[in-house]
C-alpha cells in the first residue's frame, strides 16, 4: 500500500541510497537491457521469464522482504523515502516492460501507481515510453556480491530444512570455503546480511578444506551429451579420476582442462555435479561452486534464545489478531515454566524491544479470560496476556 507515503517529497539520488536499493536498481536496469534485447529478437517468452525471475527472486523474495522494517517506519526519514521511491520505480518499470505480453494487468498496475503519484502524463501504460537503460546505475560487482549472499543464504536455509532446524533457532557458526581473493572480498561485504538472514552467529572463512570438507564429483550427462557426443563416456572417466585438489581448482577457476582422444576439453561447473560429505556435528551443502558447512550443535544459551524468538513470534501474532497498531505499546503477562522462565530472563530486553512491551511479568498461573494459549516448540505450551498501554 503506497497511499501512506507522500511521493511529492524530493527524490533521493540513487548514488545516496543504501546498498540494497542501489542493488535492485542495478538489477532493474540489467533487466531492461535483457528484456529489450529479447523483444528485438521477437522472443517474448524469454522476456516474460526474465521479468518473472526479477519479480519473484529479486524484488519480492529478497528486496521487499529485507526492507519490510523500512516500509513500516512511522516517522519520515531519508531511508524510508529511498525505500518507497526505489520500490515504486521497480513496479513502474515492470509494468511498462510487461505491457506487450500482459496488457491488461500491466495497465492496471500502471494506472494504480500513477493514480497515487501522477508522475506519468500517459493515460495508459500502452501510451507510455518504454524504459531506457541507465548504464551508470548498473554495478556488476554489487550484483555479484548480492548473488553470493542469495546463494549462501539459500544453501544454509536448505540445510536447516533438511535437518528440521527452525530458522528462529539461532546457530553458532557456518563455514564457507574461500574460492579466491575476489570471492573473499565479496563475501566479506555481505557477511552481516547473510548472518542476519539465516540466524547464525558467526561466519568462518575456510581457506584450507583438506581434512575438513571432503567432496565428490560426477559427470552431468545432461550437458556433456549434447556438447561432446561420443566423447562423453571418456570424459566421464576423466571426471571420475579427479581428486580433491582438482575439484577445488574447478570450483575456484570455473574450468578444468582434460585431454580426451587427443582433444583438449575445458570442463565447466555446469558439466559436473559436486557434492560434499557431512562432517560430525555439521551439515554440508554445495551448489554452483559454493560450499557451506553449518554447525548444528545447540547450547543451552542458543536454545533459550530460540525459545525467546518463538515467544516474540506468538506475541506478534496475538497483537495482529487483536488489531493493534504497529506502534502500540503493551504490557505482557506470560505463564512461566522452567524453560520459559530461563528464556525470558536471559532475553528480556530483546523480547520487550521486539514486541514494544513496556512491562513484562512472569506469573505461575494465568487465569485471565483474555489470555491466549500458544504452542512454542516440542509440545511446550504457555499462556500469554496482552494489555495495551494508554
Amino acid at each position: 500500500n503506497i497511499d501512506g507515503y507522500d511521493f511529492s517529497e524530493e527524490e533521493v539520488p540513487v548514488s545516496e541510497r543504501p546498498e540494497i536499493d542501489r542493488w535492485v536498481i542495478s538489477k532493474l536496469n540489467s533487466l531492461i537491457a535483457e528484456v529489450d534485447e529479447h523483444y528485438m529478437d521477437f522472443e517474448p517468452k524469454k522476456s516474460g521469464r526474465a521479468i518473472q525471475e526479477f519479480v519473484n527472486e529479486n524484488l519480492s523474495n529478497w528486496y521487499v522482504r529485507l526492507c519490510r522494517r523500512r516500509f513500516w517506519k512511522g516517522e519520515p526519514s531519508k531511508d524510508k523515502s529511498s525505500a518507497y521511491q526505489t520500490l515504486y520505480t521497480c513496479l513502474d518499470v515492470v509494468a511498462k516492460l510487461m505491457a506487450p505480453i500482459a496488457p491488461f494487468y500491466a495497465d492496471k498496475l500502471f494506472l494504480d501507481l500513477n493514480a497515487v503519484t501522477g508522475k506519468d502524463d500517459a493515460e495508459s501504460v500502452h501510451l507510455a515510453d518504454m524504459p531506457v537503460v541507465v548504464q551508470e546505475y548498473i554495478d556488476v560487482d554489487l550484483e555479484e556480491r548480492m548473488a553470493i549472499a542469495q546463494q549462501v543464504t539459500s544453501l544454509i536455509l536448505s540445510i536447516r530444512k533438511k535437518e528440521s532446524q527452525r530458522v528462529r533457532q539461532p546457530l553458532s557458526k557456518v563455514m564457507v570455503p574461500i574460492l579466491n581473493e575476489k570471492f573473499e572480498r565479496q563475501l566479506n561485504a555481505v557477511e552481516q546480511l547473510i548472518l542476519s538472514e539465516v540466524n547464525v552467529k558467526e561466519l568462518e572463512y575456510l581457506r584450507e578444506t583438506a581434512g575438513v570438507i571432503e567432496k565428490s564429483i560426477k559427470p552431468n550427462f545432461k550437458t556433456l551429451g549434447p556438447k561432446y557426443g561420443k566423447l562423453m563416456k571418456q570424459i566421464a572417466a576423466e571426471v571420475g579420476k579427479m581428486g580433491q585438489d582438482q575439484i577445488a581448482e574447478l570450483e575456484s577457476v570455473g574450468t578444468f582442462a582434460v585431454t580426451v582422444a587427443d582433444q583438449n576439453i575445458d570442463l565447466s561447473l555446469d558439466d559436473v555435479e559436486i557434492a560434499s560429505k557431512d562432517i560430525p556435528g555439521w551439515s554440508v551443502a554445495t551448489e554452483g561452486g559454493i560450499t557451506v558447512a553449518l554447525d548444528l550443535t545447540l547450547t543451552d544459551e542458543l536454545r533459550q534464545e530460540g525459545l525467546a524468538r518463538e515467544l516474540v513470534n506468538r506475541i506478534q501474532n496475538i497483537r495482529k489478531d487483536k488489531g493493534l497498531e504497529v506502534t502500540d505499546r503493551i504490557s505482557l503477562s506470560i505463564e512461566e515454566g522452567a524453560e520459559i522462565k530461563e528464556a525470558v530472563t536471559h532475553n528480556l530486553k530483546y523480547i520487550c524491544a521486539e514486541t514494544l512491551a513496556e512491562e513484562l511479568e512472569l506469573v505461575p498461573t494465568l487465569d485471565s479470560s483474555n489470555a491466549v494459549t500458544v504452542e512454542l516448540v516440542d509440545d511446550l505450551k504457555t499462556r500469554i496476556n496482552i494489555s495495551t498501554l494508554n
